[in-house]
């Protein structure tokens, strides 16, 4: 199983913004409908959720893909749990200043999670600007 994240440096810009917990969701969610259709028909036993805040010693962490990559599946891979991408929410509201900042960061989290269930490592990511 493989375990990849998604980190930012978290900064102090003053403030925290708000936003519900439902809200969150609902922008993880538009940001999934935004994946384009052919990608979303090859993603296979993956389950995306979203939790306030990230495991204690990794708090800047705003996006973690847990499973086993499309690309290292073999046949032995049947009858397991779902692949989880957790997106963070407590993380994206004190890295980003305004809600358009966290539209924006939500989407590039939410596709740089997929990416790594798709078997595409943190250094093609940040090629792509999704890093």
């Amino acid at each position: 199983m493989t375990a990849v994240s998604y980190r930012c440096v978290v900064s102090d810009n003053g403030s925290v913004l708000e936003m519900t917990r439902e809200e969150f969701e609902e922008l993880v969610a538009e940001a999934l409908d935004r994946v384009p259709p052919e990608l979303t028909r090859l993603m296979d036993n993956v389950a995306v959720f979203v939790e306030d805040e990230p495991p204690a010693d990794d708090p800047d962490l705003l996006g973690l893909y847990e499973g086993t990559p499309l690309t290292e599946r073999g046949e032995w891979y049947a009858g397991v749990l779902p692949d989880r991408i957790t997106i963070y929410r407590g993380p994206t509201l004190r890295f980003c200043e305004t809600r358009e900042d966290v539209v924006a960061e939500t989407e590039v989290t939410v596709v740089h999670e997929i990416a790594h269930h798709f078997g595409i490592d943190d250094a093609r990511l940040h090629d792509l600007g999704y890093g």
